[in-house]
């Protein structure tokens, strides 16, 4: 139980640092560069993603003894269909709620940090064939 505890604490420091960097980056190219709040979506997770990866695959879940490629292979895919309801979550919220783009992409990163947690610890940072930890 003390290690799931760990590996929470790590996973919320590290998914908060993951999602301020999603967040910021976001509103820096809508506010800055002027980009469209989807497309700036888009680069706001390309840059998370390393954040986010680096950090869980060395603090999350360094115990759990996947090898790096494997583990970056799988967590992309968890990150990219994490990312997939998170464009089309705010791609209709956008439209559909009067609430600010900034705050509905909070919102909407909360919600997805759950589904992450899970797939990241019972597959994409678990080695293959290991028993559950």
């Amino acid at each position: 139980m003390q290690k799931l505890m760990g590996q929470v604490a790590w996973f919320v420091l590290v998914g908060c640092a993951a999602a301020a960097t999603h967040w910021l980056v976001v509103v820096a190219a809508v506010s800055l560069l002027g980009l469209a709040p989807l497309l700036a979506n888009v680069a706001g997770w390309l840059v998370a993603f390393c954040v986010s990866f680096a950090g869980h695959y060395t603090l999350t879940f360094r115990h759990q003894g996947a090898p790096l490629g494997q583990a970056l292979r799988r967590f992309f895919a968890v990150s990219a269909a994490g990312f997939g309801i998170n464009e089309v979550a705010y791609a209709l919220l956008l439209h559909a709620t009067p609430i600010r783009y900034d705050v509905l992409l909070a919102l909407i990163l909360i919600a997805i940090a759950v589904l992450t947690f899970v797939a990241g610890r019972f597959w994409a940072f678990r080695q293959a064939g290991a028993q559950k930890v």
